[in-house]
């Protein structure tokens, strides 16, 4: 899609920037310079669920939350993490947000809602962090879901979804300093290419840029997020719109970076454990035997779903072990984004892989042994670096967290795959 207006609205806020900088005592810089000058240098952040997620969402047929409207013993960053979590070597933190009680709630509750996301913000600016507040739709739960919000220009709450963009927008300006990002969906649920999704995206940036003029943007493919859908996106008129970021997720292959996730629909993952990073660390028999270990243990499913399960996850594991995934695997991975970048002369530090981890073992997940997690973790991190993208690791807290969520303790052997230290 082909923007209306696109070389004028460029030229208008490439014043609209030279002026703010002039008067910020910045030298007069070419009009190609100016998104740089505002862009956030990011290189290692992580991720912050659930801050702002986790809510008290009252059951169908309502639509509305209990006030306030987040969970009171969900896991939050304190002043000590934030600055922890500078001096182990983070420079961002990414925000996800769930938008539905943004827009369940009128006024004044909206507007203190606003209020703590942008106190959070300040908040992390005042630890040195930037930060990438990421609107993140909670498909869990039963009305503000993707469906009624960004299926479509036409979807029944795209407007007040629109509008809350760019209210966040015009918030995070005012605070921002050139320091924070925002990135208005996560992982868009329509297919790779889908004309249904640019004009979606589109959109939303435009309602974004409007109301804040040199906030810099965070762009995505879809198809989840993950790395096709962004090479099937056509960044020229979003390129329109800068400053602007792009993002991917990683998380392949999933059987290892998923097993044991409880969330995971396909049957495969609820008894899947002790796949190994590298393939090569393990076998196929191992694995398998692992499996039928925690089938036997598991009072729900029946015998013929049990063995419908095990007959998919036989299935999948032998492709997994045949292909022998390991780092030349990540980093082919990586070599479509650089392809990517290159194609269409975006600087790799403004391409962000913005989610990425796997499940730890522990009383909760059945997972990926504790050394494994580590090397895949490593390979990653390190792949996504060498071809010069920022990342945010998945998560601060939870199952894939890098902290403990009650005492606060760094997991080492993760802080030191992602290369950065552990101050306890």
């Amino acid at each position: 899609m082909t923007p209306e207006g696109t070389l004028g609205r460029r030229a208008f806020l490439a014043q609209g920037l030279a002026a703010g900088l002039s008067a910020a005592g910045f030298a007069a810089l070419p009009s190609d310079a100016l998104a740089q000058a505002r862009m956030p240098r990011l290189r290692r952040g992580i991720n912050v669920w659930p801050w702002f997620s986790l809510t008290k969402e009252y059951p169908a047929p309502r639509t509305d939350y209990a006030w306030p409207p987040y969970q009171d013993q969900r896991p939050v960053p304190r002043a000590a993490d934030l600055r922890r979590l500078r001096t182990a070597g983070f420079d961002f933190l990414r925000i996800p947000v769930d938008p539905g009680p943004f827009l369940a709630f009128g006024q004044p509750q909206r507007g203190a809602l606003l209020g703590l996301l942008t106190d959070a913000v300040a908040r992390s600016l005042d630890a040195d962090l930037s930060v990438v507040v990421n609107l993140q739709i909670n498909e869990a739960t039963h009305h503000f879901t993707s469906s009624r919000l960004i299926a479509g220009t036409q979807a029944p709450d795209f407007a007040g979804y629109g509008a809350l963009v760019g209210e966040v927008a015009g918030a995070l300006a005012r605070i921002g300093g050139g320091r924070v990002a925002l990135e208005p969906v996560n992982e868009p649920p329509q297919g790779c290419g889908s004309a249904e999704w640019d004009g979606v995206q589109l959109a939303l940036l435009r309602r974004a840029r409007a109301a804040a003029p040199g906030l810099p943007l965070v762009a995505t493919g879809a198809c989840g997020g993950m790395i096709p859908g962004l090479e099937a996106l056509d960044p020229a008129p979003i390129l329109a719109l800068a400053p602007v970021f792009f993002t991917f997720h990683y998380y392949e292959p999933y059987l290892f970076s998923h097993q044991g996730a409880p969330w995971m629909r396909e049957p495969v993952y609820r008894a899947l454990n002790a796949v190994p990073w590298p393939a090569s660390a393990g076998s196929l028999e191992a694995t398998l035997a692992a499996v039928r270990r925690r089938m036997a243990a598991d009072t729900v499913l029946s015998a013929t779903a049990k063995a419908n399960a095990y007959a998919e996850t036989e299935r999948v594991l032998t492709q997994y072990f045949d292909a022998r995934p390991d780092r030349p695997f990540v980093d082919h991975a990586m070599a479509r984004v650089s392809a990517y970048a290159r194609r269409h002369a975006i600087p790799p530090e403004h391409i962000v892989l913005g989610e990425f981890g796997a499940l730890r073992s522990d009383a909760r997940y059945v997972a990926a042994p504790a050394p494994d997690r580590a090397r895949y973790i490593r390979d990653v991190r390190t792949s996504a670096e060498a071809a010069g993208f920022p990342w945010a690791f998945w998560n601060l807290f939870d199952g894939m967290g890098l902290i403990d969520d009650t005492t606060r303790v760094f997991d080492r052997a993760i802080a030191d795959a992602l290369g950065v230290g552990a101050p306890d």
